[in-house]
């Protein structure tokens, strides 16, 4: 059970939850002794984005009781490998002693670029690994989406309309605190198939009261609990997504295989039918007298950003999205990648004798940035220029799809897959002054 104590940001640290179900490591410096050589990276904008040529800052610190003599220098490389500028100067310092050194990269084209900041003297080595943009605004993915790709979804919305839900929600007494009771929820969804959630709602004494929701999304393979907070107008479904959490009774694949798990054909990928449980859970909150239609936020990050994400291209009843790092984002442009989730999709296909190019034929169905188009809700992106599951590139492929006067983003330079509090707090404050809860 998720437990949030601070009324004032309890939602917003919802999301940071489900943005952190699947961060990956980060490069960075570990704590150094006073006596040694240290390395610190300034960025010449806050966000590291630049209209034309990059800049940076490379301080380097010399503790030692020693001069240190050698080399600072960058090399800058597309996201395929290609080196675009690189410069090498020698460096003496004295001991105890510091100098910096002042960086700029050559103009370069739109688009994101790795660059790593080595320094290399007498008695240390040290590599800072970093990412900048050049106009992101201006990022275009080179690959369409299929001709029928609003009648496939249409078409699967329509198969979801004919299932029966069957809601049932069952009281947990044992699970309730002083001020939230909570509530196992169950309901059928595409294929007939039941899916489960919590739902967690504040005691309140006055009648007919309705309550904004907040709907969490789930990360790659992780098991939503109950959530909790102290605001008292504020409902948290936490959903577990088939073959997930509590849904898996059914469809109950190993870690790695839940990402491939019938993509050879779209009409029974895993992810058509998670993302039709996700309207589900929807459809759900509008059949709750006590739950209040016109004020949802539905909130994801990782896969549940992906998922976040095509909810907004496909249901409109949402009020606000939040979507924190979202995967599968222009996904041909991630073919030469050798890590997740590329390397398990090949995989899969070497083992079922599939041709790959039918794995992306049936994945342009679920590419995020097929979906940006149709959006016409407020949405909120994070993202990380150092993450490798969704890299900038293919995430602003998506964001600047999406209508102008719908989307906002927030960049973090120096995180990968995951936010800050900073963006916690921005989507706390987004939330309340949209539902006007004060």
């Amino acid at each position: 059970m998720t437990c949030i104590k601070s009324p004032l940001v309890a939602l917003s640290l919802v999301c940071l939850f489900i943005a952190n179900c699947l961060s990956a490591k980060i490069p960075g410096h570990k704590a150094k002794a006073d006596d040694e050589v240290t390395t610190t990276l300034t960025a010449g904008s806050k966000d590291a984005i630049f209209s034309s040529r990059a800049s940076y800052t490379f301080n380097v610190k010399n503790a030692t009781d020693a001069a240190q003599t050698g080399t600072v220098s960058y090399i800058a490389v597309t996201p395929a490998g290609v080196t675009v500028a690189k410069e090498t100067r020698k460096i003496i310092l004295s001991k105890h002693s510091s100098s910096s050194y002042d960086f700029t990269v050559p103009a370069q084209k739109p688009g994101f670029y790795k660059i790593n900041f080595m320094v290399n003297v007498s008695d240390y080595d040290d590599t800072t690994r970093r990412v900048f943009g050049i106009r992101p605004d201006e990022i275009q993915s080179q690959h369409g989406r299929p001709a029928d790709f609003d009648s496939f979804w249409q078409n699967t919305k329509a198969e979801l309309a004919a299932v029966k839900p069957n809601f049932k929600m069952t009281e947990q007494t044992d699970q309730e605190t002083e001020n939230r009771k909570v509530y196992l929820v169950e309901m059928r969804s595409l294929d007939n198939i039941t899916v489960r959630g919590w739902l967690t709602i504040p005691k309140t004494t006055i009648k007919n009261k309705k309550f904004t929701t907040f709907l969490a999304l789930p990360g790659y393979q992780v098991d939503l609990k109950p959530m909790l907070g102290q605001d008292d107008d504020i409902a948290i479904m936490a959903l577990n997504v088939r073959g997930q959490g509590n849904s898996r009774d059914v469809i109950h694949p190993k870690r790695l295989d839940y990402i491939s798990l019938n993509v050879e054909d779209k009409n029974k990928y895993v992810l058509r039918g998670a993302i039709m449980d996700c309207i589900r859970a929807i459809d759900f909150i509008y059949s709750r007298p006590e739950l209040d239609p016109k004020r949802i936020e539905v909130s994801g990050g990782s896969m549940g950003g992906f998922l976040a994400a095509a909810v907004a291209g496909l249901d409109s009843r949402a009020q606000l999205i939040s979507s924190q790092n979202p995967i599968l984002s222009d996904i041909r442009n991630l073919t030469d990648q050798d890590d997740w989730p590329m390397y398990d999709l090949r995989k899969y296909a070497g083992e079922k004798g599939i041709k790959f190019d039918q794995v992306l034929d049936n994945l342009d169905y679920f590419d995020i940035k097929n979906f940006a188009q149709n959006i016409k809700t407020p949405i909120l992106l994070g993202i990380g220029l150092l993450d490798h599951l969704a890299p900038p590139n293919n995430e602003y492929a998506f964001y600047n799809l999406i209508a102008k006067k719908y989307r906002d983003i927030m960049v973090f330079k120096d995180l990968g897959h995951e936010v800050p509090m900073t963006y916690v707090l921005e989507e706390g404050h987004r939330m309340r002054d949209k539902f006007g809860l004060f």
